[in-house]
């Protein structure tokens, strides 16, 4: 039975190859096959992301029904255009799709008259399972094809793109940025499009946005002042470089276009706070609020000295970070006052004011006594940890100076 089967197969294969090969440039057919498998590898593996970002909470959703649209806008793009590339040869594959159906089903009849159909069975449910996603090294194959097709056609600016997706999601960074550049020559601009190519051109670069990733993002914004990605990418590059205050105002930006209850709303609302706490401004919790710092008295501000325990010399962590804060004797244990220093140069002199207010509503003169507290964070969160060293002092005067705080604690 086994010899029959390898002998119809071996039959039916050299008949067909004698009748199609003539009517078929095999080649050809490859190659477009390659690039829409590849297409849609890479668009499958983009709506991976955007899911698993949803989830995580990255994205709300509204934007990824956005961002989810515009892969299915890809997608479709891809199709038509794999569509465009084979219709010149429709003739020829139907007279061959009538040959290439008529002599198998002589062969397949007789393997079902003669031989044994079920045990077919677990190698179609193999091969189904196998080809419901593509591994790396297919797609590696055949982002190489892809490539090797771009050498002879090097202005297909589509293909370029294609190619930097690939090589995006198989983590090659300098060759997307690569493929990316040449696209954008030869593309009408787009801010997705440039976005991408900050993103990426960033991660070949150490994940720095600084330099060349910074400009491409100014082209992104110049083309779509709303491009929410486009204006994160900003914010952060803004943030690396110490301008908080420019990466504060692109990522209010963002907060004008997106729900105020959404996950990306509290996300971007929480790398304001950093921001500004690391530049010294009091927060504005209220989305799209102007960042004004306030003027504080002499009056309304505590003044003094932190200093470490003899027994926890040696043992704060280098690049940890001190947070000096004052909060009310009596009720919420908000602080009205936060600043932000580093805890390698101990003692460490300190003053809180109005300006360093974490809610306008909540400020060091609003109160008449206050205790000051000396954190230092190792995960450089304000928010207290298991393992930060703490200290408090005793209930202050506002307008005292000289406070000594000593931080002698660990926190449990």
């Amino acid at each position: 039975m086994t010899s029959f089967v390898i002998v119809a197969v071996l039959l039916t294969a050299v008949v067909l190859a004698l009748l199609l090969l003539p009517l078929l440039l095999k080649e050809r057919k490859q190659r477009v096959g390659s690039a829409s498998q590849l297409s849609i590898a890479v668009l499958r593996d983009q709506l991976s992301d955007l899911e698993d970002q949803r989830k995580a909470g990255l994205l709300d959703s509204a934007l990824f029904v956005e961002e989810q649209a515009e892969l299915e806008r890809r997608a479709l793009e891809d199709g038509a255009a794999t569509r465009a590339t084979t219709s010149s040869s429709a003739r020829k594959r139907t007279l061959a799709a009538a040959l290439g159906l008529a002599l198998p089903a002589l062969a397949v009849g007789l393997y079902f008259l003669l031989g044994s159909p079920d045990a077919m069975k677990p190698q179609q449910a193999a091969d189904a399972e196998g080809n419901h996603a593509l591994s790396p090294q297919q797609i590696q194959a055949m982002a190489a094809k892809l490539a090797e097709r771009l050498q002879n056609n090097p202005d297909d600016g589509e293909g370029w793109l294609m190619l930097g997706r690939s090589y995006a999601v198989l983590g090659r960074y300098p060759e997307s940025a690569a493929a990316f550049g040449r696209a954008t020559t030869l593309l009408p601009p787009s801010a997705n499009m440039l976005a991408d190519y900050a993103d990426i051109m960033a991660m070949a670069q150490g994940r720095k946005l600084s330099g060349e990733p910074e400009k491409i993002i100014a082209r992104a914004l110049s083309i779509d002042p709303r491009h929410i990605k486009s204006l994160a990418l900003a914010g952060s590059a803004a943030f690396e470089r110490g301008d908080f205050g420019s990466a504060i105002q692109q990522w209010r930006t963002i907060l004008t276009l997106v729900p105020p209850d959404s996950s990306v709303a509290q996300s971007i609302g929480k790398s304001i706070a950093d921001a500004e706490n690391r530049m010294g401004v009091a927060r504005v919790p209220t989305a799209g609020a102007a960042v004004t710092p306030t003027v504080a008295s002499a009056a309304a501000s505590v003044s003094g000295t932190v200093v470490l325990a003899p027994e926890l010399v040696g043992k704060i962590p280098a690049d940890g970070t001190l947070f000096v804060f004052a909060r009310a004797v009596d009720g919420s244990r908000i602080p009205l006052a936060m600043a932000r220093m580093n805890p390698a140069t101990m003692p460490h002199a300190f003053k809180l004011d109005d300006s360093m207010s974490m809610a306008p509503n909540s400020r060091l003169s609003s109160a008449t006594s206050v205790i000051i507290g000396a954190r230092v964070s190792r995960s450089g969160e304000a928010l207290a940890k298991s393992g930060d060293f703490e200290g408090f002092s005793a209930p202050v005067t506002v307008g005292a100076s000289g406070v000594v705080v000593t931080i002698r604690g660990v926190v449990k």
